[in-house]
């Protein structure tokens, strides 16, 4: 079973922190439909900057765990390592869902509707 830990901040990255989850993109949208349930409303942290997959949850664990223990200027390096410009990584995530379930429409479809 896969899990991820991950590092998610405000838009403005004030806040960085650090989770670990079986489904990420359920744990995305729970931080942003409750943004003022786990910390103050004026650090929302909808932006997921860094995740890491592991394969099992022991592994996932000690990842956390050691990430966790991170001072602010390592959980920065370790976000810019992978994420230099903090982009939110969330829209590859959904984009990966999207196109799961909706059909996707080629050009050769396309050009069938037009012709016909």
């Amino acid at each position: 079973m896969k899990k991820f830990v991950y590092v998610v901040t405000d838009r403005n990255r004030t806040s960085l922190h650090v989770g670990m989850s079986s489904d990420l993109i359920k744990t995305l949208d729970f931080y942003k439909q409750m943004p003022c349930l786990l910390f103050d409303c004026g650090q929302q942290l909808t932006r997921l900057v860094y995740f890491e997959e592991l394969k099992t949850e022991a592994q996932a664990l000690s990842r956390f765990k050691l990430i966790s223990r991170f001072t602010r200027t390592q959980k920065e390096r370790l976000v810019r390592s992978c994420n230099p410009d903090w982009i939110d990584l969330t829209i590859g995530l959904d984009f990966e869902h999207i196109t799961t379930n909706k059909k996707m429409v080629s050009q050769v479809d396309l050009a069938f509707n037009i012709l016909s």
